[in-house]
């Protein structure tokens, strides 16, 4: 349905792309992710734990980041960049402090990182957007740990039909402030529309293909 949506997308007005491009992204990584594990478990024999769990249900910038949204990075930066940096600056400052300055050093080691992906999908100089989305958030995670430890109590924090649309709608507007500009100016997902239909026709004419053979 996305793939048939960019067909229109002359004559439909910008605002109504955003879902579209969340989706897009959303599906696109779980759908990669999928044929990745079929094929470990094909070949090595084992499962991989699945990489996303149902982002779009987070209550919350923590929730979201740490436990619903690309698990794999998440537990590779993990022990990679925050606890090592949080280990080191316990020596020096507080456990708190040096929580929320291991927290923002991991989010601008992954915003890093999609910097090296964007260059390597687009081919043209960075322009540190991707960055800033992930600094920006990594500012916001610091900052809702710290009003839930000064909150304390469950009653003083907004219901998850609350706050989880008001995450979605905070992601949506960044990403598309920050995280999807890049891409579309360089037409990363007009290519990226074109591979997938080429992909579904393959696959259309590989099936017609052999319900001809066995007709």
């Amino acid at each position: 349905m996305i793939i048939r949506v960019y067909d229109y997308k002359q004559n439909l007005h910008p605002n109504l792309f955003l879902p579209i491009h969340c989706s897009h992204v959303y599906l696109s990584l779980d759908l990669l992710l999928i044929f990745i594990g079929a094929t470990v478990r094909t070949v090595f024999g084992f499962e991989i734990e699945p990489q996303f769990n149902e982002p779009y249900l987070s209550t919350s910038l923590q929730d979201f980041w740490g436990r619903r949204w690309n698990l794999m990075v998440s537990h590779l930066l993990r022990p990679t960049v925050y606890n090592p940096t949080r280990t080191v600056l316990t020596s020096f400052v507080s456990f708190s402090c040096a929580s929320s300055a291991a927290m923002l050093l991991t989010f601008l080691a992954s915003g890093l990182m999609h910097e090296l992906i964007y260059y390597y999908l687009t081919r043209v100089t960075p322009t540190w957007e991707v960055t800033c989305f992930f600094v920006l958030h990594g500012v916001c995670t610091v900052v809702e740990v710290a009003v839930k430890k000064v909150a304390g109590h469950r009653e003083w924090r907004l219901h998850g039909l609350v706050s989880g649309p008001l995450v979605i709608s905070f992601l949506a507007i960044t990403a598309n402030w920050l995280f999807f500009p890049q891409l579309l100016r360089n037409g990363v997902d007009t290519k990226a529309t074109e591979e997938y239909a080429l992909l579904i026709e393959i696959f259309k004419s590989k099936f017609s293909f052999q319900s001809v053979v066995i007709q």
